[in-house]
C-alpha cells in the first residue's frame, strides 16, 4: 500500500475536472483511483468495480456509472476481463512529466509496466509514456497480441460490470515504416520539410501504438488556439514536433463542433482526424475498448461496428 497519492489542484479546473462538474460520484471515484490503496506509481492496476463500490461508499451502481463517466471524459480506461484500470495521466503526477535515462525511477517504471497483465493496456501505456520514461521497444508485445486476447471494455451504466463488443481482437496492422510515415504526414496539417520529417520519424521508429497516440494528439492539437490562429502560422514543423515529442503536450483545444456526419462541414472539420475519430470514438482508448483498431476502423461508424461487416 502506498503512503500517499499526489492529486494536482488543476484536477478541478482542467478539462477533466470541468467535464465532471455536477457529477459527484465521478469526482469521488476519480479522487479514489488516484489515491487508491490498490494503485501503483504508473496508474495501471487491478481494481474491481466491487472494490470501488465498497471503498467509496458509492454502491455498485453508483461506482459503475461513475466509472463510465470517467471513461467518457478520457480520464481512464477499464478492462473488464482483467479488472484493470489505467488512469491515463496518473504517472505524470505520481512520477514526473519525464525522467532522465539515468534516473533510478526509470527502472521502477519499466518494472511496473512489464507487470501489466493486459497486452492492450501495456501498449496503451507505452504509447503515452514510452519517450518520457525510456520504455523499451514494444515489438515483443505486438507479437503477443494474438487472436483471443481481449481489449479493454467499458462498464455498463446499469447494474452490470461491463459489456464486450467482441471476444477476439482483430489482426494487428501490417508492418511498414513507409506506410506509417505516410499516415503521419497525411494527418499533419503543415506539409513542410518532408525529408527532415521522415528522418525525425525514422529516429522515433514508432510502432502502431505510438503512431496512434501521435495521430490522436494531432487531431486534438489541430483544433487548439495555438495551431488555428493566424492561419496556422504557429504550427511547428513536423520534424520539430517529432523531435520534441510534442504528442505528449497538454492542450487547450476547444471542443469539436458537432455537425452531421457525412456533410461537407463535417469533412472539413475532420480532414486531419485520426482513424479512431473517424470511426466515431472520443479517444483512441475508447476505440481499443471496442476492438476498433487502425486496421479495421473502416468497419465502425458512430462508435459502433457496422453490422453488415463480418
Amino acid at each position: 500500500m502506498r503512503d500517499y497519492g499526489v492529486v494536482s489542484p488543476r484536477f478541478w479546473i482542467g478539462d477533466t475536472g470541468k467535464a465532471l462538474r455536477g457529477n459527484a460520484p465521478a469526482q469521488v471515484l476519480a479522487l479514489y483511483l488516484m489515491t487508491s490503496p490498490h494503485a501503483n506509481m504508473i496508474g495501471v492496476f487491478h481494481c474491481p468495480v466491487l472494490y470501488m463500490a465498497h471503498e467509496t461508499g458509492l454502491g455498485f451502481e453508483g461506482a459503475s456509472k461513475g466509472l463510465q463517466s470517467l471513461i467518457e471524459a478520457g480520464f481512464c480506461t477499464y478492462e473488464e476481463a482483467s479488472e484493470t484500470v489505467f488512469v491515463h495521466r496518473m504517472a505524470t503526477f505520481q512520477v514526473a512529466n519525464e525522467l532522465k535515462i539515468a534516473d533510478n525511477r526509470v527502472k521502477s517504471v519499466i518494472k511496473e509496466w512489464e507487470n501489466i497483465p493486459s497486452d492492450a493496456l501495456k501498449a496503451a501505456f507505452h504509447a503515452m509514456y514510452s519517450v518520457a520514461f525510456h520504455l523499451p521497444e514494444i515489438s515483443k508485445i505486438k507479437k503477443g497480441l494474438k487472436r483471443g486476447s481481449e481489449a479493454p471494455s467499458k462498464p455498463r451504466t446499469g447494474t452490470g460490470t461491463g459489456t464486450r463488443t467482441g471476444t477476439r481482437t482483430p489482426p494487428l496492422p501490417p508492418e511498414g515504416a513507409d506506410g506509417l510515415f505516410d499516415e503521419f504526414w497525411n494527418a499533419y496539417p503543415l506539409k513542410k520539410a518532408k525529408d527532415s520529417a521522415r528522418k525525425a520519424f525514422d529516429k522515433r521508429n514508432p510502432d502502431e501504438a505510438l503512431l496512434s497516440a501521435m495521430l490522436a494528439a494531432i487531431a486534438v492539437q489541430a483544433q487548439s488556439p495555438e495551431w488555428t490562429k493566424d492561419s496556422g502560422r504557429f504550427i511547428p514543423h513536423p520534424a520539430t514536433w517529432l523531435n520534441a515529442g510534442r504528442w505528449q503536450d497538454e492542450t487547450t483545444a476547444t471542443a469539436p463542433v458537432t455537425v452531421k456526419r457525412g456533410s461537407d462541414e463535417y469533412a472539413a472539420i475532420h480532414k486531419n482526424a485520426s482513424w479512431w475519430r473517424e470511426a466515431g470514438f472520443d479517444t483512441v482508448y475508447d476505440a481499443m475498448a471496442n476492438h476498433c483498431w487502425h486496421s479495421n476502423s473502416e468497419q465502425f461508424r458512430d462508435g459502433h461496428r457496422i453490422k453488415e461487416v463480418a
